[in-house]
């Protein structure tokens, strides 16, 4: 029996495209959001040939390939038909809207971790050499290093423009086009204009002097573009249903696009943008009522704001403390956040020594260390949810420490393991046993929480 007839017999015994609402992969198994699953025959799908297992697990049901489950996935986009409209799968009616959105983030961005993972690893792995003094920051060995590894975070939308239109079964050329859009230099430049204060910058742009189109660099934003391709797949199909059939061809994408972009640029990009600012006020906000109860939610929070994109708000703040105090106490708890990470990823790392995709979880864990966590993010916690609550767990009871005790910054640096020689003077015992805290509690809760059979499942 060849792939093709293993491909089809697997569509067959989980119920048929019919009982298909979406599917797509991590690295090593295909993930199934099936409208029924009693309708699946496991126990057949784990006798195919190149099938290394099969289960139900959080909603999802998977079937373990390996590491050829990139080109499983390929030939089965073949047979299924993406161009159908996803079903709602309403009458499942288990899926929490956490569950549904960390499952959709896990999925855009699994295909793309490879390209995360390798970029976040040498960004870390350069963030360490210059805190080290081994190079100088004003080197052209540091420029060529540092293109090469923050290209994929600069460029992130259009990434996730492609695997999100796989994910919500649309046209990933149009979606691309949205991101090139959020990504054009006019629009990049005129926001950097309006942030160093030059003269005649402007704050919005106007299409026919009526519909307003805000300034903001989308670089290395996630949820913005994420939507914006949510977006555009019911924008697809609306369009293509009301086109005559002979005017399909150029009209369906002319129209698509231009109504995907307005879209993407004058609502679902601000308003991206504008709950990232309403978060940093809120931060702010907290500081007024006392450091160690800022330290508790911004601990709690900064997770999920990195999962959001919502995190670059607070580098501002941070900034701004510096600027306006000469130190920040906000940073010390970004610091935290990324060794809790870090400690719940290698957790999993350790319950996960069976598995074929360990070398890509260590290298995630490795990268949070060095202070880039969207591979272990988006590549391990949002996969395990309870790993993730272990690190929330962690991050704030961490930051709380280091904040009672005020623990701060009187320069910018990276938030990594290498940060910590920039901690020494009087606060340096605290901010050490925060970072003890933060790797050695996450560590534990994930452990803990879920435990080697879950990871196993996974």
């Amino acid at each position: 029996m060849g792939t093709q007839e293993a491909i089809n017999n697997i569509i067959r015994l989980v119920g048929g495209e019919g009982n298909i609402n979406k599917v797509w992969h991590c690295m090593t198994r295909l993930r199934f959001d099936l409208i029924d699953d009693d309708k699946v025959d496991q126990n057949e799908i784990k006798k195919l040939p190149g099938v290394l297992g099969a289960q139900l697990q959080s909603d999802q049901f998977q079937v373990i390939i390996g590491p050829k489950v990139n080109s499983w996935y390929a030939l089965m986009l073949t047979v299924l038909d993406n161009n159908a409209a996803p079903e709602t799968a309403s009458g499942k009616g288990r899926k929490s809207l956490i569950s549904l959105f960390m499952d959709t983030v896990s999925g855009v961005f699994g295909p793309i971790v490879p390209a995360i993972a390798g970029a976040g690893m040498i960004k870390g792995l350069l963030a360490g050499l210059i805190a080290l003094n081994v190079v100088s920051t004003k080197s052209d060995t540091v420029v060529i290093i540092d293109l090469i590894a923050s290209g994929v975070f600069y460029f992130l939308p259009f990434f996730l423009a492609v695997s999100a239109a796989k994910i919500f079964k649309t046209n990933e050329y149009l979606a691309a086009a949205i991101a090139a859009c959020l990504m054009y230099p006019s629009l990049i430049d005129a926001a950097r204009a309006l942030a160093t204060h030059q003269d005649g910058a402007v704050s919005t742009l106007w299409l026919l002097n009526a519909i307003p189109v805000s300034v903001f660099n989308y670089a290395s934003s996630v949820i913005p573009v994420i939507f914006s391709i949510l977006a555009l797949s019911y924008i697809h199909r609306w369009v293509d249903s009301i086109m005559p059939d002979v005017l399909r061809t150029v009209f369906t994408p002319t129209l698509t696009l231009f109504i995907g972009a307005l879209a993407a640029l004058v609502v679902i990009g601000p308003t991206g943008i504008w709950l990232g600012r309403g978060l940093a006020l809120f931060i702010e906000g907290l500081f007024s009522v006392s450091a160690g109860f800022a330290g508790l939610i911004v601990g709690a929070i900064r997770p999920v704001a990195i999962l959001t994109g919502m995190h670059h708000a607070m580098t501002p703040i941070a900034l701004q403390n510096f600027s306006d105090r000469g130190y920040d106490m906000l940073m010390p708890m970004m610091f935290m956040a990324n060794m809790a990470i870090a400690g719940a990823t290698l957790a999993i790392w350790r319950l996960s020594k069976e598995r074929q995709d360990t070398s890509v979880i260590l290298s995630a864990a490795i990268s949070a260390l060095l202070g880039i966590t969207e591979p272990a993010l988006f590549g391990v916690l949002t996969r395990y949810k309870k790993a993730f609550i272990a690190a929330t767990v962690a991050s704030s009871l961490a930051s709380a420490f280091i904040a009672f005790f005020g623990v701060r910054l009187y320069g910018y640096i990276l938030s990594s393991i290498f940060s910590l020689p920039a901690y020494i003077g009087p606060y340096f015992i605290f901010a050490l046993t925060g970072v003890i805290v933060a790797l050695v509690l996450s560590f534990a809760l994930t452990t803990l929480l879920v435990g080697k059979e879950q990871v196993k499942q996974a």
